[in-house]
């Protein structure tokens, strides 16, 4: 591993967020090398803590999404609270908060005040709908966004219900997406001196995701229906069933790959059709494609499907869960996956950081810790002596 610093060393980075963009926002610039100080409430932490299975009580997720964070519990409630908490605010280059907007404001800790502090601090605040707006004070769960963004009226089978997905995709894409609206910020307040609140809603991201729904609608006047796993701008591009009961997805966005897979499974008299020269032709004649391509498929088990795609240059994966991953060779050798000394868990294994820095790498430097495991050490970087970190204990403002 490089010795080289992390391209976020010296940043400071307040994490006053919960479940499950601002957490995810604050690794990242953590596994990057930012100094992240989680502030979670004394009584309970962050729900994160709950979220997912555990083992002998300890939180697997948590020990992920909390990773590279030093942790202070402080209940920003409490008058005491909030002066800790500005205290903090003034050593930091960034604050990430998800709380109902007015929140901070009500204890006496907005961006107004923090900044009059601190005229560099960035505060991204991360909510629902945004801090404006007449759904700005609604509660704001990814799976709203899930269901607002276009994202569950597209997804699922045609003559199924809407569908959801089964882990945070709206909250991941949010958290991913704020990571990056900060290091703009951050690059603004370089220029200028100047730091500046970035509004981010959970909505907004996945709908960029789902695509141009809305301008086709406003120039079209159509609405997109749900297809399953096919697509509405090529074929065959579906999930199919191997004979020992396995599955595989294929894509053939590009017209030579739809002709080298129509040629491997024995149907190469579609390709000169005129339909079979675009995309949205050959997704016309799909049940005769998806015909074609899925009674090979399924003759065949998984092994020898996946070698003869490759070996036709055609576009094929795996459909995996998290077991195949963790075995799977390219993942085990790229490192996407990583195991991490944990004190309580020993060898664990997590998603290593996102992406390769070829000259200042990113790397997990400790999994998530317990609450106000820092606490001590935090407030005495601030300044504070020994009995006044104990008389704020004994009031139970920190922990």
């Amino acid at each position: 591993m490089s010795d080289a610093p992390a391209p976020l060393e010296g940043l400071r980075v307040l994490d006053v967020s919960t479940i499950l963009a601002g957490p995810l926002c604050c690794q990242i610039l953590g596994d990057y090398g930012a100094d992240v100080v989680k502030i979670e409430h004394p009584r309970g932490g962050d729900n994160m803590r709950g979220h997912g299975r555990s083992k002998d009580g300890v939180p697997l997720w948590w020990k992920e999404i909390g990773r590279n964070k030093r942790t202070v519990a402080l209940d920003l409630k409490a008058p005491r609270g909030g002066e800790v908490f500005r205290r903090l605010a003034a050593t930091a280059d960034v604050v990430v908060e998800n709380f109902r907007p007015g929140t901070l404001e009500r204890w006496g800790i907005g961006p107004d005040v923090l900044m009059a502090e601190n005229p560099g601090l960035v505060v991204a605040r991360l909510t629902g709908f945004g801090q404006t707006g007449p759904y700005s004070s609604r509660a704001g769960f990814g799976t709203l966004a899930e269901a607002m963004s276009g994202f569950a009226a597209a997804t699922g089978e045609a003559d199924g219900p809407p569908t959801l997905p089964a882990f945070g995709l709206a909250d991941s894409i949010c958290g991913i997406a704020a990571s990056s609206a900060v290091l703009m910020a951050l690059r603004h307040r370089d220029a200028t001196g100047r730091g500046q609140v970035v509004d981010l809603s959970i909505l907004e991201p996945l709908m960029t995701a789902v695509g141009p729904g809305p301008t086709v609608y406003q120039q079209l006047g159509e609405v997109a229906q749900r297809h399953g796993n096919r697509s509405t701008n090529n074929a065959p591009r579906n999930a199919y069933r191997t004979s020992d009961d396995k599955w595989v997805a294929i894509s053939t966005s590009a017209q030579r790959i739809a002709e080298r897979v129509m040629e491997l499974v024995g149907h190469p008299e579609v390709i000169d059709e005129p339909w079979f020269a675009t995309g949205a032709g050959r997704a016309e004649h799909v049940d005769l494609l998806d015909d074609h391509v899925g009674s090979w498929i399924a003759a065949r088990d998984r092994e020898s499907v996946l070698t003869a795609f490759t070996e036709a240059g055609a576009a094929i994966a795996p459909v995996y869960d998290a077991r195949d991953l963790t075995e799977d060779p390219h993942v085990r050798e790229t490192q996407m996956l990583v195991e991490v000394d944990d004190v309580d868990l020993g060898p664990v294994l997590q998603h290593n950081v996102m992406w390769r820095m070829s000259e200042s790498p990113g790397r997990i430097r400790f999994t998530g810790r317990d609450i106000g495991q820092d606490t001590d050490e935090v407030l005495s970087e601030l300044g504070y002596a020994a009995e006044d970190i104990t008389a704020l204990k004994d009031e139970e403002v920190v922990r």
